[in-house]
């Protein structure tokens, strides 16, 4: 069963901002660091930012200052919020959901950046 739901992705202009959600239970919120990744075409997915339990975050360089990460607990959603987007930017993001035993994936939105 699919157990994180990603959305949000979708055309956007160089400079531009996108917000993308991620859907989850309550129960993942409770016990699992989530972070969301990314695919370029033709490329390995790549750590995008990283929020854990206590709320700490990480953020791959290349997006520092531009990228939000940020988790809701009254909804269980995670998100993250793209500003000044770059067309480097685009790829499939996925959202993740990890702890000690389990490692479970979205199924990715796709986020373009128009030229």
């Amino acid at each position: 069963q699919v157990q994180l739901v990603e959305s949000g992705g979708g055309l956007a202009q160089p400079g531009g901002s996108l917000r993308l959600s991620c859907a989850a239970s309550a129960t993942i919120f409770s016990i699992y660091t989530m972070a969301w990744y990314r695919q370029p075409p033709g490329k390995e997915r790549e750590l995008v930012a990283a929020i854990n339990r206590s709320g700490a975050t990480h953020y791959a360089n290349s997006v520092k200052g531009r990228f939000t990460i940020s988790r809701d607990g009254a909804k269980n959603t995670l998100y993250l919020q793209m500003n000044s987007l770059k067309p480097e930017d685009a790829a499939v993001y996925y959202c993740n959901a990890q702890n000690t035993y389990r490692d479970i994936w979205g199924r990715g939105t796709q986020v373009t950046l128009s030229s």
